[in-house]
C-alpha cells in the first residue's frame, strides 16, 4: 500500500505544517498507517519532499511542484492497473477494480484531485465516488475513461 501511504503523506503535509518525521509518523498513525522511521525517511526521499521556513520561524515539509507530474503518472498507472469497469447512480460513480486494488485506486483518485470528486470510499474491489453534482458525474466518468485508456 505504498502508493496509498505516499498519497496520504502528500495530503497530510498539504493540510498540516509538518516539521518532523515524528510528527508525520503520528499523523500517519492516526490515519491508520503504522510505519517505521525508516519507511518515512524512504518515502520522504522518494517523494522528494523538502523543508521550507514558515512565518513562525519553524519549518515544514512541502512537495516540490516538479514532482507533481511524476506523481500524477504514478497515480494514473495505479488507476490503469486496478480498473475493471465503472457505472453511475445519480451523482455516485461505482468503480470495480481488480480484487484487493480498490483502496490503492481510491487513494490515487483522491490524490489526482479530479474536479468534481468530493471523496471516495473503497472496499476490496469496489469504490464509491461521491460527485459534487449530477452534471459533474458525466464529466468525471469521461475523465476517468480517458485516463484508463
Amino acid at each position: 500500500m505504498k502508493v496509498g501511504r505516499q498519497s496520504k503523506i502528500i495530503e497530510l503535509i498539504t493540510k498540516y505544517e509538518v516539521e518532523t518525521q515524528d510528527e508525520l509518523a503520528e499523523l500517519l498513525e492516526r490515519a491508520g498507517y503504522y510505519v517505521t522511521q525508516a519507511t518515512i525517511s524512504r518515502d520522504i526521499r522518494e517523494l522528494k519532499l523538502t523543508k521550507i521556513a514558515t512565518e513562525g520561524g519553524r519549518q515544514k515539509y512541502i512537495a516540490l511542484q516538479s514532482q507533481e507530474a511524476g506523481l500524477t503518472q504514478k497515480y494514473v498507472r495505479v488507476l490503469r492497473d486496478g480498473y475493471v469497469s465503472m457505472d453511475m447512480a445519480q451523482n455516485i460513480i461505482v468503480i470495480k477494480t481488480v480484487s484487493g486494488m480498490a483502496m490503492a485506486v481510491a487513494a490515487a483518485l483522491d490524490a489526482m484531485h479530479i474536479e468534481g470528486i468530493v471523496g471516495c470510499i473503497a472496499g476490496d474491489d469496489t469504490i464509491m465516488c461521491a460527485i459534487r453534482t449530477l452534471p459533474d458525474t458525466t464529466k468525471v466518468m469521461e475523465k476517468i475513461s480517458k485516463l484508463v485508456r
